[in-house]
């Protein structure tokens, strides 16, 4: 099976200081496949500072992993040249999450999709131009005559988040990096604009890689997830396993902090109670050590991933009896 993207053992540490040279590790020891010829949306899911944003980053090769490589197709992305750097950034887009920063109030929404047609060459004539920004328009459910020739302020916050998607697919990628893509949009909006990225999915042939700290937007569009605290996998497998019967007690608290519509539960009723972080308490074993109140003292040593079933794993030795996965097994969890 041809891996359209590979991370093998990525570790990004930043460090800070002249003198102390403090350092944080903000991705730990990730293993990560994607096949070429099988279409997936994979969730990567955390709260802030758990390294999503690194991942990205990484991925659409902005900077450099401290450990490991980063491979499309086959070759390092990090000594990519010419023809090939060329077709990586043309393959491997991205959507973040501000819908308002990548327009120029200047100039119209056309402006933003013809430049990378020109850049890459895409066309040979203006009527080719614009053949195809009106179908990267239509595809994400915009009406080309509605958008086109108008400027930013002129149109919503869903229409321009669809639109950045849009630029994305009229490069035709292989893979989308959504960080964040509906965190600043009205909530009315959120469905359309991730039935949109199903249908680049589904329709399009696009792997995904949608990365959000908000698990019911991770429920609705992904079949598979990785759960990710202080830049370490806690947690990964099936979506629909993962967010119903979490096994992590980080996972199991980010689920219980979603309001439930049942009036006799109260929110926050959490089935766990997890303590307060302890920033000093950096160590060497499990990053939700000082938080878990489950804590044992093998837990000063970082657990590996415990396979439960066919599709979850997790990262804790409540579950020691279940068989190991090695960092770079982890694809093997996630269903396509």
């Amino acid at each position: 099976m041809a891996a359209l993207l590979e991370l093998k053992n990525v570790t990004k540490v930043y460090t800070r200081g002249v003198l102390s040279r403090a350092s944080t590790t903000a991705l730990n020891d990730v293993s990560l496949t994607l096949a070429e010829n099988e279409p997936t949306i994979v969730t990567v899911a955390g709260e802030s500072g758990s390294g999503k944003t690194t991942l990205a980053m990484l991925l659409l090769g902005f900077i450099a992993p401290s450990a490991g490589q980063i491979l499309y197709q086959g070759q390092d992305i990090s000594r990519l040249g010419g023809a090939a750097r060329m077709a990586f950034r043309r393959e491997v887009q991205a959507v973040f999450q501000d819908p308002f920063a990548v327009f120029n109030p200047f100039y119209t929404v056309d402006h933003l999709l013809t430049v990378p047609i020109k850049k890459f060459k895409l066309a040979t004539s203006a009527k080719q131009a614009r053949e195809r920004m009106e179908e990267a328009l239509t595809a994400v459910g915009l009406r080309p005559e509605d958008i086109l020739g108008r400027f930013p302020h002129q149109l919503s916050g869903g229409q321009r988040q669809r639109i950045n998607v849009a630029r994305a697919l009229v490069l035709k990628p292989k893979l989308l990096v959504a960080d964040e893509p509906v965190s600043m949009v009205d909530a009315s909006l959120r469905a359309n604009i991730l039935e949109t990225l199903r249908g680049l999915q589904k329709n399009h042939g696009v792997s995904i890689i949608y990365i959000t700290h908000d698990l019911t937007t991770a429920f609705h569009i992904a079949k598979s997830i990785i759960v990710l605290y202080r830049g370490s996998v806690m947690e990964a497998g099936d979506v629909d396993a993962v967010i119903k019967h979490p096994q992590h007690p980080y996972t199991r608290l980010l689920i219980d902090s979603i309001p439930w519509p049942d009036l006799n539960r109260r929110w926050g009723e959490t089935e766990i109670k997890a303590k307060e972080m302890e920033q000093s308490a950096q160590g060497s074993g499990c990053k939700f050590l000082s938080r878990c109140p489950f804590a044992m003292n093998q837990c000063v040593t970082p657990a590996p991933l415990f396979r439960m079933s066919e599709h979850q794993a997790a990262s804790c030795y409540l579950y020691e009896q279940y068989p190991q996965v090695h960092s770079d097994q982890l694809t093997e969890l996630l269903p396509v």
